[in-house]
């Protein structure tokens, strides 16, 4: 099931929004402050945020930076804040979409959806008795994919190597299985953001981070590489060790 992180420090609207998702088959957890917010995010990994910018500890913009630097969860924000100039320096900053407060349930139920379908790919639809599909990761409708002791399973959506299963965070998981695809060929970082993320506009360095912990749950570093070959300048790409 679709997992909804809100993050709002109103009581009666954080009731009230959870009511709202929860009615709607979504698991929700909540947060009333920014450090909560990051803690879940790092350790539940929900499938979307929405995020109030009015919090008692962090100003919701800032939150949202701290929350870009750990994950590429799409990030719905929620604010009273209707200044063009403002709505502009979030998006640009990594908000997904925003709604401007008071809003409808049906209206974040909808720009949920679309969220959702742009930033990770498959179809979800909220509404009474249906919940959000999974989603589906590069290669699902392929068998496992092998490159020596590394065996990634797009069905199961798991990763061994030698053996030992490794536990990768769903962005980490869609990267390798798209590299993997590609085996042999380098991908530009473009191309990864574009067919990974489906967000080119993202910063790249977005990821190098997810490389660098990848080539750290596979036991290499860039500098002795063993799967992941940089290739400066023009990208990476997955190789079977020789």
């Amino acid at each position: 099931m679709t997992s909804i992180l809100v993050v709002e420090d109103d009581p009666a609207i954080r009731t009230s929004l959870i009511e709202l998702l929860a009615g709607h088959q979504l698991v929700v957890r909540s947060s009333p402050d920014g450090f909560g917010a990051l803690r879940e995010v790092a350790q539940w990994q929900p499938d979307a945020v929405v995020l109030d910018l009015g919090l008692p500890d962090l100003d919701g913009a800032d939150a949202l930076k701290m929350i870009r630097g750990l994950s590429q969860v799409p990030v719905l924000v929620a604010t009273a804040r209707d200044d063009d100039a403002e709505i502009i320096k979030l998006l640009n900053a990594g908000a997904d979409d925003y709604l401007v407060k008071p809003f409808s349930g049906g209206q974040l139920l909808a720009r949920l959806t679309a969220v959702l379908r742009r930033c990770a790919g498959p179809t979800h639809t909220f509404g009474p008795g249906g919940g959000g599909a999974p989603g589906s990761a590069p290669g699902a409708d392929q068998g496992p994919l092998v490159l020596g002791e590394l065996r990634i399973d797009p069905l199961a959506r798991t990763v061994n190597l030698a053996g030992r299963e490794i536990g990768l965070t769903r962005r980490e998981f869609d990267l390798l299985a798209f590299l993997a695809l590609n085996a042999d060929r380098v991908v530009s970082k473009r191309q990864l953001l574009a067919e990974v993320w489906r967000q080119p506009y993202v910063d790249e360095q977005t990821v190098d981070v997810h490389l660098s912990c990848l080539r750290r749950k596979l036991g290499e570093r860039a500098s002795r590489p063993r799967f992941l070959h940089t290739v400066r300048g023009v990208g990476v790409k997955l190789v079977s060790p020789r």
